[in-house]
Parts: structure tokens; sequence; C-alpha cells
């Protein structure tokens, strides 16, 4: 049984007339009338009654039909779900976060992204720089957000946003009272540096930011995100750099105070990564989003 004779029997049970469906299908009423001969055959019953006026259904031929509207059904929402895939619009898209991004523009891209693609099902996963590339080479995730990534040959990366850095300081220290403090003030200032893997990381941008003002940093505390970073500044232990995206984070006890006289790098990028060969609509639908969404936020 094919599906050419699925069709046949639908339409003569639609039109109930062999030389009404004969002109439906565009072919003459013999080779018709054969095929629903053969159809019968080989289901070894009678699907239609042949009267005067037509052809009836019998009642296996009415469950017949109901059975071949169903298949035409599924077929025609395969068809549909597969034009989705292809065109991006359908699936599933695993995305690796990690950091203040999520606390900035990520979340912004994301919710875009469902608006333009609702039945794509994205799925969150919490990776480190390392455990992103791991998961990228893997197939595990299709594309990750983070910072600073070292030129690697089969990662391509595009730019979400470039932030300013800010210093994150307890409001009983002196310098919180001021409106902007001069980058070099902080060199007596212990500080709190993240994330602690991963090399390089915001980590050697903040020394080397240190090194090109004249001073070595004072590190206090080596710690994994910027959320324990500002919460160890709220408990008295020293302040931290960190980009904008962090300051929604609003502990008691912290300020967040903008940097002057400070080194021409005092600003950290945010990217999206993925693989240089992925060629998934899917990929290609969530890049055109990101895009976009840069374009409008840089107008």
């Amino acid at each position: 049984m094919d599906l050419r004779k699925l069709r046949y029997f639908k339409v003569v049970a639609d039109e109930k007339h062999i030389g009404r469906a004969a002109k439906v299908l565009h072919i003459s009423q013999p080779p018709l009338t054969r095929q629903i001969h053969q159809l019968e055959e080989d289901l070894g019953v009678t699907l239609f009654n042949r009267t005067p006026k037509g052809m009836e259904l019998t009642d296996a031929g009415r469950l017949f039909r109901e059975e071949v509207n169903n298949i035409f059904g599924l077929i025609e929402q395969a068809t549909e779900r597969t034009q989705k895939a292809g065109q991006g619009r359908l699936g599933r898209l695993d995305i690796a976060i990690f950091g203040s991004g999520i606390m900035g523009d990520i979340p912004k891209i994301l919710l875009a992204f469902k608006e333009r693609y609702p039945e794509v099902n994205v799925v969150l996963h919490t990776m480190d720089k390392g455990e992103q590339i791991n998961a990228l080479r893997q197939k595990r995730i299709s594309l990750g957000f983070n910072r600073m990534l070292a030129p690697l040959p089969d990662i391509s990366s595009e730019l979400v946003t470039t932030e300013k850095l800010l210093l994150a300081i307890n409001s009983n220290h002196p310098l919180a009272a001021l409106p902007e403090i001069p980058f070099t003030e902080i060199s007596d200032i212990p500080l709190i540096l993240f994330p602690s893997s991963n090399r390089p990381n915001f980590i050697d941008k903040t020394i080397r930011l240190c090194q090109l003002s004249g001073f070595t940093p004072h590190i206090s505390q080596e710690v994994g995100d910027a959320v324990t970073g500002v919460a160890l500044v709220a408990s008295g232990f020293g302040a931290c750099l960190v980009p904008q995206s962090a300051t929604v984070l609003s502990l008691p006890g912290v300020v967040y105070k903008p940097l002057i006289d400070t080194p021409d790098e005092a600003e950290v990028d945010l990217s999206c990564i993925f693989r240089k060969e992925d060629e998934s609509p899917l990929l290609k639908a969530f890049l055109e989003i990101l895009i976009g969404y840069r374009t409008e936020k840089s107008q």
C-alpha cells in the first residue's frame, strides 16, 4: 500500500463519485477504478458500495476514511515541523551561561529569541569558560556566553556588548563618598578578584589595568564569580572591579562608583561563542536575533 492509493481513496470518498474524483485527480476513470479495486484487495474488505448515484462508503470504508485522514494529517504536521526546523523555528537550543553577563544583556537576547521563535525549546546550562569550550566541542551545547576567550581554531565568537568597569566598594569606605574614583586610588584597597578559574580571565584583566596605572594590586581574595565578590565587598573584605551588568546586584553596604583616569582598556567584552563549522538553522536564527539586538542597542 502506498500514499498514492490512499490519496485516490480519500478523493473518491470525498467526491462519492468515480468520475468526479478522476477529474479532481487529473486522471482517467478506468485507472482510478482499478486502483480502488486493488486497494480493496490489499485490505481484504469492501470500502465502497457501488450505486447508480455513485460510491457510498461501507462501515469499513468509513473507518478507513478516518484513519486515512489521520495519516494525511500526520504527514502535513511532519512536513510543517520539518520545514520549521529547517528554518530554525523549531527544535532545541542548548545554551551555556556564566557570570555577570546573565544579569544584563543575555536575558534580553533570550527573551527576544523566544518571542520570535516560541516553538524552540531553549535549555540553559551553567558552565564556566572551560566547560563551555568542552561542551561545544562535544556538541552538548550550541553556544555559550562568556568573556575574554583566547583565540581558538575551532571556536568562533560574536560580540554581544562592551561594558565599562566600575568599582564595587563598601559604603563605609572613605572613597565611597566620592562621585567618581580615580583609578590609582584603588592601589591601597584590598581587591577581591573573580573568576578564579580558566585563565586568561577577568582577574588577569584587573591585574593588567593596575600595572598599566603603575601599581601592583593588593589582592585579598580570588573567588568564583561576581556574586561572591560583591557579597564579600558587603562584608568589608575589600573592593572589586565589576562590569556594568553586575551592578544589578543590590546588597546592603555596597555602592558602585564610576572610575576616572583609567587605562584605555578599562572595559570588558561579553561574547557569544559557538563552533565554527556549525551551520545549524537554529544557531543562525539565534545569531540574527543577537546581532539585531546589538545593533538596536547601539543606535
